[in-house]
Protein backbone atom coordinates (compact mmCIF):
# COMPACT_ATOMS: atom_id res chain seq x y z
CA UNK A 1 0.00 0.00 0.00
CA UNK A 2 1.85 3.25 -1.16
CA UNK A 3 0.44 6.09 0.17
CA UNK A 4 1.31 9.69 -1.39
CA UNK A 5 -0.51 12.69 0.41
CA UNK A 6 1.16 15.93 0.35
CA UNK A 7 -1.42 18.43 0.19
CA UNK A 8 -1.13 22.15 -1.07
CA UNK A 9 -0.94 23.57 2.68
CA UNK A 10 1.82 20.96 3.69
CA UNK A 11 4.06 21.96 0.43
CA UNK A 12 3.55 25.73 1.97
CA UNK A 13 4.04 24.66 5.47
CA UNK A 14 7.62 23.23 4.01
CA UNK A 15 8.41 26.20 2.76
CA UNK A 16 7.11 28.69 5.63
CA UNK A 17 9.30 26.07 8.15
CA UNK A 18 12.28 26.78 6.18
CA UNK A 19 11.94 30.64 6.62
CA UNK A 20 11.52 31.13 10.04
CA UNK A 21 13.69 27.99 10.93
CA UNK A 22 17.06 30.26 11.64
CA UNK A 23 15.55 32.34 13.93
CA UNK A 24 14.60 28.88 15.89
CA UNK A 25 16.93 27.43 19.29
CA UNK A 26 15.45 24.21 19.35
CA UNK A 27 13.09 22.00 17.96
CA UNK A 28 10.43 19.69 19.85
CA UNK A 29 9.44 16.63 17.56
CA UNK A 30 6.16 14.73 18.40
CA UNK A 31 6.50 11.08 17.61
CA UNK A 32 3.87 8.26 18.18
CA UNK A 33 5.23 5.71 20.80
CA UNK A 34 3.69 3.33 18.91
CA UNK A 35 5.60 3.45 15.91
CA UNK A 36 8.49 6.28 16.21
CA UNK A 37 10.36 5.38 12.92
CA UNK A 38 7.50 5.52 10.70
CA UNK A 39 5.71 8.56 12.82
CA UNK A 40 9.55 10.76 12.20
CA UNK A 41 9.45 12.58 9.10
CA UNK A 42 12.61 12.55 7.56
CA UNK A 43 12.55 16.11 6.63
CA UNK A 44 12.46 17.71 10.43
CA UNK A 45 15.93 15.92 10.39
CA UNK A 46 16.89 17.85 6.95
CA UNK A 47 14.96 21.16 8.48
CA UNK A 48 16.41 21.63 11.86
CA UNK A 49 20.33 21.18 11.02
CA UNK A 50 22.22 20.65 14.13
CA UNK A 51 19.73 22.18 16.54
CA UNK A 52 19.35 20.23 19.63
CA UNK A 53 15.70 18.11 19.73
CA UNK A 54 13.94 16.93 21.83
CA UNK A 55 11.88 13.79 20.78
CA UNK A 56 8.51 13.50 22.42
CA UNK A 57 7.03 9.84 21.92
CA UNK A 58 3.30 10.30 22.73
CA UNK A 59 0.76 8.27 23.18
CA UNK A 60 3.20 6.05 25.21
CA UNK A 61 -0.41 4.64 27.70
CA UNK A 62 -1.03 2.93 24.06
CA UNK A 63 2.75 1.50 23.66
CA UNK A 64 4.94 -1.22 24.82
CA UNK A 65 6.87 0.28 27.75
CA UNK A 66 10.01 -2.16 27.24
CA UNK A 67 9.94 -1.35 24.06
CA UNK A 68 9.76 2.25 24.64
CA UNK A 69 12.18 2.08 26.52
CA UNK A 70 14.47 1.14 23.87
CA UNK A 71 13.50 3.49 21.54
CA UNK A 72 14.52 6.09 23.78
CA UNK A 73 17.95 4.56 24.28
CA UNK A 74 18.36 4.54 20.55
CA UNK A 75 16.80 7.92 19.54
CA UNK A 76 19.13 9.40 22.15
CA UNK A 77 22.39 7.78 19.92
CA UNK A 78 21.99 10.96 17.96
CA UNK A 79 23.53 14.08 18.57
CA UNK A 80 21.87 16.59 20.28
CA UNK A 81 18.50 14.11 20.76
CA UNK A 82 17.21 14.38 24.03
CA UNK A 83 13.78 11.70 23.87
CA UNK A 84 11.06 11.29 26.55
CA UNK A 85 7.99 9.07 26.50
CA UNK A 86 4.67 11.01 27.07
CA UNK A 87 1.05 11.14 27.41
CA UNK A 88 -1.53 13.89 27.27
CA UNK A 89 -3.53 12.00 29.72
CA UNK A 90 -0.93 13.09 32.77
CA UNK A 91 -0.90 16.79 32.06
CA UNK A 92 2.40 16.92 34.48
CA UNK A 93 4.46 14.97 32.60
CA UNK A 94 3.92 17.54 29.35
CA UNK A 95 4.55 19.91 31.70
CA UNK A 96 7.98 19.45 32.66
CA UNK A 97 8.79 19.97 29.12
CA UNK A 98 9.89 23.95 29.38
CA UNK A 99 12.30 22.56 31.62
CA UNK A 100 13.89 20.03 29.85
CA UNK A 101 14.05 23.18 26.67
CA UNK A 102 16.19 25.18 29.47
CA UNK A 103 18.47 22.23 29.65
CA UNK A 104 19.28 22.16 26.28
CA UNK A 105 19.47 25.64 25.34
CA UNK A 106 20.74 27.34 28.82
CA UNK A 107 20.16 31.12 29.13
CA UNK A 108 22.17 33.48 31.22
CA UNK A 109 20.85 34.39 34.71
CA UNK A 110 19.01 37.87 34.34
CA UNK A 111 18.67 37.62 30.71
CA UNK A 112 15.51 38.77 29.06
CA UNK A 113 16.01 36.41 26.00
CA UNK A 114 13.26 34.01 25.05
CA UNK A 115 14.00 30.10 23.92
CA UNK A 116 12.52 30.03 20.20
CA UNK A 117 11.39 26.33 20.05
CA UNK A 118 9.33 24.75 16.87
CA UNK A 119 6.90 21.98 17.60
CA UNK A 120 6.64 19.59 14.62
CA UNK A 121 4.83 16.51 13.73
CA UNK A 122 3.21 14.18 11.20
CA UNK A 123 -0.71 14.76 11.65
CA UNK A 124 -2.75 12.87 14.50
CA UNK A 125 0.78 12.57 16.93
CA UNK A 126 -1.26 15.09 19.18
CA UNK A 127 0.74 18.21 18.94
CA UNK A 128 -2.14 20.52 19.33
CA UNK A 129 -3.31 18.61 22.59
CA UNK A 130 0.20 19.21 23.89
CA UNK A 131 0.36 22.99 22.74
CA UNK A 132 -2.35 23.65 24.79
CA UNK A 133 -1.55 21.72 28.06
CA UNK A 134 2.08 23.87 27.47
CA UNK A 135 -0.08 27.30 27.53
CA UNK A 136 -2.43 26.52 29.80
CA UNK A 137 -5.50 27.22 27.46
CA UNK A 138 -6.91 26.43 24.28
CA UNK A 139 -4.91 27.80 21.41
CA UNK A 140 -4.50 24.90 18.74
CA UNK A 141 -7.42 22.99 17.89
CA UNK A 142 -7.74 19.57 18.46
CA UNK A 143 -9.18 16.43 16.77
CA UNK A 144 -8.48 12.49 16.37
CA UNK A 145 -8.26 12.55 13.15
CA UNK A 146 -5.53 13.90 10.76
CA UNK A 147 -4.82 17.59 9.55
CA UNK A 148 -6.27 19.88 11.73
CA UNK A 149 -3.65 22.66 12.52
CA UNK A 150 -3.47 24.20 8.52
CA UNK A 151 -1.68 27.28 9.49
CA UNK A 152 1.90 28.28 11.74
CA UNK A 153 1.72 30.71 14.71
CA UNK A 154 3.47 32.26 17.53
CA UNK A 155 2.82 31.27 21.33
CA UNK A 156 4.56 32.78 23.60
CA UNK A 157 4.28 30.42 27.18
CA UNK A 158 5.02 33.46 29.01
CA UNK A 159 7.89 31.27 31.01
CA UNK A 160 10.90 32.46 28.30
CA UNK A 161 9.67 30.04 26.12
CA UNK A 162 7.58 30.77 22.99
CA UNK A 163 6.80 27.97 20.56
CA UNK A 164 6.24 28.07 16.89
CA UNK A 165 3.27 25.72 15.89
CA UNK A 166 3.34 24.08 12.87
CA UNK A 167 0.78 22.06 10.80
CA UNK A 168 1.49 18.35 11.01
CA UNK A 169 3.65 17.67 7.73
CA UNK A 170 3.72 14.09 5.94
CA UNK A 171 6.49 13.81 3.43
CA UNK A 172 5.49 13.36 -0.13
CA UNK A 173 5.89 9.61 -0.15
CA UNK A 174 6.33 7.15 2.20
CA UNK A 175 9.02 5.08 0.88
CA UNK A 176 8.43 2.27 3.41
CA UNK A 177 5.35 -0.19 2.52
CA UNK A 178 5.27 -1.76 6.19
CA UNK A 179 5.53 2.59 7.72
CA UNK A 180 2.66 3.06 5.31
CA UNK A 181 0.70 0.11 6.99
CA UNK A 182 1.71 1.30 10.67
CA UNK A 183 0.62 4.85 9.77
CA UNK A 184 -2.71 3.46 8.91
CA UNK A 185 -2.99 1.33 11.33
CA UNK A 186 -2.45 3.84 14.52
CA UNK A 187 -5.05 6.28 12.75
CA UNK A 188 -2.30 8.59 11.32
CA UNK A 189 -3.91 8.31 7.88
CA UNK A 190 -7.65 9.12 7.32
CA UNK A 191 -9.90 6.30 7.00
CA UNK A 192 -11.29 7.03 3.52
CA UNK A 193 -7.93 6.74 2.39
CA UNK A 194 -7.16 3.44 2.98
CA UNK A 195 -8.49 0.24 2.56
CA UNK A 196 -9.81 -1.22 6.09
CA UNK A 197 -9.49 -4.69 5.13
CA UNK A 198 -5.96 -4.57 3.94
CA UNK A 199 -5.33 -2.28 7.11
CA UNK A 200 -6.06 -4.77 9.34
CA UNK A 201 -4.78 -8.28 8.24
CA UNK A 202 -1.29 -6.18 8.56
CA UNK A 203 -2.08 -5.85 11.95
CA UNK A 204 -3.38 -9.22 12.54
CA UNK A 205 -0.12 -10.78 10.82
CA UNK A 206 2.20 -8.25 13.00
CA UNK A 207 0.00 -9.24 16.42
CA UNK A 208 -0.54 -12.73 15.84
CA UNK A 209 3.89 -12.89 15.83
CA UNK A 210 4.15 -10.03 18.23
CA UNK A 211 1.51 -9.96 20.58
CA UNK A 212 -0.32 -13.81 20.19
CA UNK A 213 -1.66 -13.66 23.71
CA UNK A 214 -3.00 -10.30 23.85
CA UNK A 215 -4.83 -10.74 21.07
CA UNK A 216 -6.06 -14.11 22.35
CA UNK A 217 -7.40 -12.45 25.72
CA UNK A 218 -9.01 -9.68 23.84
CA UNK A 219 -11.19 -11.58 21.51
CA UNK A 220 -11.42 -14.65 23.93
CA UNK A 221 -10.11 -17.00 21.77
CA UNK A 222 -9.35 -21.05 22.56
CA UNK A 223 -6.50 -21.34 20.06
CA UNK A 224 -5.05 -18.96 18.35
CA UNK A 225 -5.56 -19.26 14.27
CA UNK A 226 -2.62 -19.97 11.90
CA UNK A 227 -3.48 -16.88 9.56
CA UNK A 228 -4.08 -13.39 9.34
CA UNK A 229 -6.87 -13.88 7.63
CA UNK A 230 -8.38 -16.56 9.60
CA UNK A 231 -7.38 -14.41 12.72
CA UNK A 232 -9.82 -11.52 11.15
CA UNK A 233 -12.40 -14.32 10.56
CA UNK A 234 -12.96 -15.60 13.72
CA UNK A 235 -12.76 -11.91 15.13
CA UNK A 236 -15.77 -11.37 13.10
CA UNK A 237 -17.50 -14.55 14.07
CA UNK A 238 -17.10 -13.60 17.90
CA UNK A 239 -18.26 -9.85 17.58
CA UNK A 240 -21.43 -11.25 15.03
CA UNK A 241 -20.24 -9.41 12.22
CA UNK A 242 -21.98 -11.83 9.86
CA UNK A 243 -23.67 -11.35 6.76
CA UNK A 244 -26.62 -13.29 4.77
CA UNK A 245 -25.58 -16.97 5.19
CA UNK A 246 -23.41 -17.04 8.18
CA UNK A 247 -20.48 -15.14 5.69
CA UNK A 248 -18.13 -12.94 7.54
CA UNK A 249 -18.45 -9.26 7.33
CA UNK A 250 -14.68 -8.72 6.75
CA UNK A 251 -14.98 -4.56 6.63
CA UNK A 252 -17.02 -4.40 10.18
CA UNK A 253 -14.42 -7.40 11.59
CA UNK A 254 -11.45 -4.61 10.45
CA UNK A 255 -12.99 -1.85 12.22
CA UNK A 256 -13.48 -4.45 15.58
CA UNK A 257 -9.80 -4.92 15.39
CA UNK A 258 -8.75 -1.47 14.62
CA UNK A 259 -11.23 0.44 16.73
CA UNK A 260 -9.86 -2.17 19.93
CA UNK A 261 -6.62 -1.30 19.12
CA UNK A 262 -5.85 2.43 18.90
CA UNK A 263 -8.29 2.50 21.73
CA UNK A 264 -5.52 0.47 24.13
CA UNK A 265 -8.28 -1.99 24.74
CA UNK A 266 -6.14 -4.94 23.65
CA UNK A 267 -3.38 -3.71 25.11
CA UNK A 268 -0.46 -1.53 25.00
CA UNK A 269 1.42 -2.65 22.01
CA UNK A 270 4.10 -1.62 19.79
CA UNK A 271 4.23 -1.53 16.37
CA UNK A 272 7.95 -1.48 15.47
CA UNK A 273 11.26 -2.09 17.35
CA UNK A 274 14.70 -0.13 16.85
CA UNK A 275 16.12 -3.48 14.95
CA UNK A 276 12.89 -3.18 12.63
CA UNK A 277 13.73 -0.10 11.85
CA UNK A 278 17.43 -0.17 11.25
CA UNK A 279 16.80 -3.07 8.70
CA UNK A 280 14.11 -1.12 6.89
CA UNK A 281 16.36 1.85 6.83
CA UNK A 282 18.69 -0.58 4.80
CA UNK A 283 15.92 -2.05 2.96
CA UNK A 284 14.91 1.85 1.64
CA UNK A 285 18.32 2.90 1.05
CA UNK A 286 18.86 -0.12 -1.25
CA UNK A 287 16.03 0.14 -2.98
CA UNK A 288 15.82 4.04 -3.63
CA UNK A 289 19.38 3.48 -4.72
CA UNK A 290 17.88 0.72 -7.28
CA UNK A 291 15.32 3.21 -8.38
CA UNK A 292 17.64 5.94 -9.08
CA UNK A 293 20.03 3.64 -11.28
CA UNK A 294 17.27 2.33 -13.39
CA UNK A 295 16.27 5.95 -13.94
CA UNK A 296 19.97 7.15 -15.12
CA UNK A 297 19.72 3.98 -17.28
CA UNK A 298 16.84 5.07 -19.05
CA UNK A 299 17.89 8.51 -19.27
CA UNK A 300 21.09 7.48 -21.12
CA UNK A 301 19.16 4.83 -23.36
CA UNK A 302 16.48 8.09 -24.58
CA UNK A 303 19.93 10.30 -25.03
CA UNK A 304 21.55 7.55 -26.70
CA UNK A 305 18.49 7.07 -29.24
CA UNK A 306 17.94 11.00 -29.49
CA UNK A 307 21.52 11.20 -30.42
CA UNK A 308 21.18 8.37 -33.14
CA UNK A 309 18.14 9.71 -34.91
CA UNK A 310 20.04 13.15 -35.03
CA UNK A 311 22.72 11.64 -36.98
CA UNK A 312 20.51 9.30 -39.01
CA UNK A 313 18.94 12.71 -40.12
Amino acid sequence: MAIQWYPGHMHKARKEIEKVMPQIDLVIEVLDARIPYSSENPMVAQLRGDRPCIKLLNKSDLADPEITARWIEYLEQEQGVKAQAITTLQPGMVKKLPELCRKLVPIEEGSVKNIRTMIMGIPNVGKSTIINLLAGRVIAKTGNEPAVTKTQQRINLNNGIVLSDTPGILWPKVDNEASSYRLAVTGAIKDTAMEYDDVALFACEYFLNAYPDAMQERFNLKELPQSDFELLEEIGRRRGALRAGGRVDLHKASEAVLHDYRSGKIGQLSLETPEMAIAEKIEVEKMLAEKAAEKARRKEEMKLKHSGKRHQG
